[in-house]
């Protein structure tokens, strides 16, 4: 048996969402990294920040101090900039408290309605706390918003967002090729450079 493989170190990420833990776990190979179902937390981390690097510090910082674990969280927000770049740190209850997904792109759809400019940026910061210090990283990815929604794949708002330079959506994508090019991936690329600086 490979020895590299019995003692990769765990890395906790902050996430209950099984879609976000597969996307990372593609990216992240130097380490064993586990969500919060694989330790038996299901609680959800209020998001009580004001902006996307608030919200990933609180949810890594509770998870660090619950499990004595490296730890990260990630925040993301859609920027849509006719209408103020909502709904940006709120992207994830955009509809309400306990709307659905689909709520939310409806939601977003309905308000664009008519409107010719459908630029909109999505962001990502992680938060990374290890050996007891924290570190930021961000990505972000400029595209449009579609007038209705293409594709299956991915989660959120893949089904309407359109990166600059491509005819898909996110959601038309295969999670490698996303991974390349998207908010989150760009947000990860960084983190496993410093990875694997640090090692």
């Amino acid at each position: 048996m490979n020895l590299y493989f019995c003692t990769m170190k765990k890395l906790v990420f902050a996430t209950n969402n099984p879609n976000k833990l597969k996307e990372i776990q593609e990216s992240i190979t130097q380490f064993d990294v586990v969500g919060l179902k694989d330790l038996g937390i299901f609680e959800d981390i209020p998001e009580t920040g004001t902006t996307l690097k608030e919200n990933s510090h609180i949810k890594a910082k509770t998870i660090f101090k619950k499990t004595s674990l490296d730890s990260f969280a990630d925040d993301t927000g859609l920027e849509i900039e006719a209408l103020n770049n909502e709904p940006g740190v709120y992207s994830a209850r955009y509809a309400g408290e306990n709307c659905s997904v689909d709520d939310n792109i409806q939601k977003v759809i309905k308000k664009l309605n008519g409107k010719l400019n459908r630029k909109a940026t999505f962001k990502t910061v992680i938060t990374l706390i290890i050996s007891g210090e924290t570190y930021f990283f961000e990505g972000a990815v400029d595209g449009e918003i579609t007038k209705e929604k293409c594709g299956v794949k991915g989660f959120g708002y893949d089904p309407i967002f359109k990166p600059n330079g491509f005819d898909v959506t996110f959601a038309q994508m295969s999670l490698r090729d996303k991974n390349k090019i998207s908010h989150r991936g760009l947000a990860v690329k960084k983190l496993v450079e410093f990875l694997e600086n640090k090692q």
